[in-house]
């Protein structure tokens, strides 16, 4: 019984390695990185084109901060539903808003004294800044 498992194992595989020996892995295949399609070629629809004169702005082109709002947010689009219901409800803001807001009557969230520090740090350019560890 030994003797006939192990001549079956052995047999299989001597025809394992023959079937691998039959295999030619260096055959010759197209590269599919080198393939590509080539575009039609296209006429142009106009053949009257002028020239464009020296020193004249580009017709297609706006000034730097429109080029930089289109590329940003690619140029105006609807408002959606929950903006526009948002924007409903919120109703228009009052004239004077701005000025009643620093009115002692106003209810607003005190931010502590790290932003009254903030805001009465003098301007310049950082330089002379030093930090102060307390304690």
């Amino acid at each position: 019984m030994r003797n006939t498992i192990r001549s079956i194992i052995a047999g299989s595989a001597v025809i394992g390695l023959a079937a691998c020996g039959g295999i030619s892995i260096d055959r010759e295949r197209p590269d599919e990185f080198a393939v590509q399609r080539q575009a039609p070629l296209v006429i142009p629809p106009d053949f009257h084109l002028v020239p464009p004169e020296p020193g004249a702005p580009r017709p297609a082109e706006g000034t730097a901060s429109q080029q930089a709002l289109e590329a940003l947010f690619g140029g105006e689009s609807p408002r959606s539903t929950v903006e526009t219901s948002a924007l409903d409800q919120a109703g228009e803001a009052a004239p004077g808003i701005r000025s009643s807001i620093g009115d002692a009557d106003t209810f607003t969230v005190d931010k502590g004294a790290a932003t009254r520090t903030i805001i009465a740090a003098p301007e310049g350019d950082g330089q002379a800044a030093r930090a102060v560890i307390p304690g």
